[in-house]
């Protein structure tokens, strides 16, 4: 009787919570509720609807009030995760508009296959199977000479939001190649960093960063020595040197908090870049 009376505990707990997860959702985001994962399936940031919502909201400022987006753009987002950039845009972006987001995670990408494609048809997931010993260890392709499926300047604007904080250098410098590629001429790319410049060196010597870059290599630093894709911050000189080389210029260059900065735009450094 007792590991009855358990068992209809544990079930009226889990219809409690969704009943106030779905209510939630309701009062966050209205008609696009269906479309918001539920907090424990968010692998891709903070597990909360509140916050779901905050880093949609941040970003899409940021692609129209920085990156000067238009409704009728060519997009591919890498590293789109389960949609949390993805769906503001579903409310900007006209019929005219496409949408390609990519992620090495195969249940995000499920997840937006599943519930955003058939509501916006112009909105198109695919996983790459790409290995990543953080976060795909059993992937089936190198990133340092993987190939993206798409054509030549394809794309007006291309995002990375935290991927090449988890990326060694051989491999940013494969995708960051291919991204040139894959963008038109006057496209532009915005890419979150760790950036390591005299000024955020001072704050990780300090211990006034939130993260602790401790193991040092030529053009990097990680937070791990065994796995170092966990947190990988790069040389702001040296990926200076990799845009000019790709023949990306640098137009804008945003710090972010990361390093116990006072004055920030979000969290990681941005580098908004244009296509000569």
């Amino acid at each position: 009787m007792s590991l009855l009376n358990k068992l209809i505990r544990f079930l009226q707990k889990q219809n409690i919570n969704y009943y106030f997860g779905t209510s939630e959702k309701l009062r966050l985001f209205g008609d696009l509720a269906p479309l918001v994962p539920s907090p424990w399936q968010m692998f891709d940031g903070p597990q909360s609807l509140e916050e779901f919502k905050a880093n949609g909201e941040e970003f899409m400022n940021i692609f129209k009030s920085i990156c000067g987006l238009h409704s009728d753009e060519k997009i591919l987002d890498i590293g789109c995760g389960i949609g949390r950039k993805t769906l503001p845009l579903t409310q900007f972006l006209n019929k005219d508009a496409v949408y390609y987001g990519l992620d090495i995670n195969k249940v995000g990408i499920s997840w937006c296959q599943q519930r955003i494609t058939p509501r916006y048809q112009n909105f198109y997931f695919q996983q790459i199977d790409v290995y990543n010993k953080m976060y795909n260890p059993k992937g089936k392709y190198q990133a340092n000479i993987y190939r993206f499926p798409f054509d030549d300047e394809l794309f007006s604007f291309v995002i990375l939001g935290s991927v090449f904080t988890h990326m060694l250098p051989s491999d940013l410098e494969n995708y960051l190649s291919e991204i040139s590629r894959m963008m038109q001429k006057g496209g532009r790319c915005l890419i979150t960093y760790f950036l390591l410049n005299e000024e955020s060196l001072q704050f990780i010597e300090s211990s006034k960063s939130t993260l602790d870059f401790k193991y040092k290599f030529s053009n990097y630093r990680t937070i791990s020595n065994e796995t170092q894709e966990n947190a990988i911050a790069f040389d702001e000189k040296w990926i200076g040197g990799l845009y000019q080389r790709l023949g990306l210029k640098i137009v804008r260059l945003d710090y972010g908090s990361w390093c116990g900065r006072e004055k920030f735009l979000s969290y990681q450094d941005m580098i908004l870049a244009i296509k000569e």
